[in-house]
């Protein structure tokens, strides 16, 4: 099937790195772009960084200088390495990505948990 699959979440403790991955199965990520979104307790979702089709990549106010998204097109895998986490950094964390060639096309990740607790 076609679909995004997320891994890497799990329990991490204040101040500690963690990395996903958000990995497609049945299609390839050349000319998608990406972003990462999360939804924390209580709270909407909220688009924390986008990756362009070539790599540029952009980051929400709340991780800017925290967060970095490599994407590795021939591994057909985005990842998100976020550093320093904090207790709000707790959220569930949904990949997307869309094809830049044919709009209509695009795919979420299944959500992948991530608690920051000492």
């Amino acid at each position: 099937q076609l679909q995004l699959v997320e891994a890497g979440g799990g329990l991490v403790q204040p101040g500690g790195s963690l990395r996903l991955s958000c990995a497609a199965s049945g299609f390839t990520l050349d000319y998608y772009a990406i972003g990462w979104f999360r939804q924390g307790p209580g709270k909407q979702r909220e688009l924390v960084a986008t990756i362009t089709s070539d790599g540029n990549t952009n980051y929400a106010g709340s991780v800017k200088g925290r967060l970095t998204s490599p994407r590795d097109n021939a591994k057909k895998t985005v990842y998100l390495q976020i550093d320093s986490l904090k207790p709000e950094d707790t959220a569930v964390y949904y990949c997307y990505a869309r094809s830049q060639v044919v709009r209509t096309l695009d795919y979420w990740g299944q959500g992948i948990q991530v608690t920051v607790s000492s």
